[in-house]
């Protein structure tokens, strides 16, 4: 493994842990020494990636953002209808947050009225929603007297509810309680002759494996060859700045 290799999967596993983190203490109690020990590295190979705790946050924000558009896109490219893709994409969504601390921390960290992240990934997911359902308006399968304004209000009010409350008790992430939403949205939603055409328990499509960080050559490889170095000196120097 080469060094910037090295580099990179030591990125990965810090976002990995710091969603642990975060998830099990929330971020005003998370210490930097339990998110590096549980990368199994040095809170010094931890400041050379990261500034400081909030920029751990960060990190596990823009993962988790990349990976729901990357999910949603890929959804799409493999999914006949717009609709039949929003549906898709809520199930995705519910099982990334069952199954993904990444996806689980990062809502919460962008969300929260305490978060120190800059992007909102309830208002990602609402952009997404519209243009699926702007797509679905175009292609002529959504109902002509639905407002796509408040179809999506009501699309992210529940995915978002569904989130909050799967903090606490993941029988409301389940495919079941998806499902149901949709069996009781999609014939208001849906022109007559596509609603036959469309699966509320959604389709192959929602099964997606976890989303690979981006090819060798992008911005955190790129960082990472330019100094990976100096990982190795902060190791040994750099004390951990809480």
């Amino acid at each position: 493994m080469t060094k910037q290799e090295r580099a990179t999967r030591t990125r990965r596993s810090l976002i990995r842990s710091a969603a642990v983190v975060f998830e099990q203490h929330g971020y005003a109690q998370a210490r930097l020494t339990l998110i590096s020990s549980g990368a199994g590295v040095s809170t010094g190979a931890l400041h050379f990636h990261f500034e400081n705790k909030a920029a751990v946050a960060e990190a596990v924000v823009v993962e988790a953002s990349r990976e729901l558009r990357e999910m949603s896109g890929a959804i799409r490219r493999r999914t006949d209808t717009a609709l039949q893709a929003l549906v898709d994409s809520s199930h995705a969504l519910a099982e990334r947050l069952r199954e993904d601390p990444v996806s689980r921390a990062g809502f919460r960290l962008s969300c929260d009225a305490a978060g120190t992240a800059a992007l909102d990934l309830r208002v990602q997911w609402h952009h997404r929603v519209r243009e699926l359902l702007d797509e679905a308006a175009a292609a002529g399968t959504l109902a002509d007297d639905v407002s796509r304004e408040d179809a999506a209000a009501a699309t992210v009010a529940a995915t978002a509810g569904f989130e909050v409350l799967g903090r606490h008790d993941p029988g409301w992430l389940s495919p079941y309680t998806h499902t149901g939403f949709w069996q009781l949205l999609l014939p208001r939603l849906a022109a007559a002759e596509t609603l036959p055409l469309l699966d509320p328990a959604g389709t192959g499509a929602t099964s997606s494996p976890r989303i690979p960080a981006p090819a060798a050559g992008g911005t955190d490889e790129a960082e990472a060859a330019a100094g990976v170095a100096s990982e190795e000196v902060a190791s040994a120097a750099v004390a951990e700045v809480d």
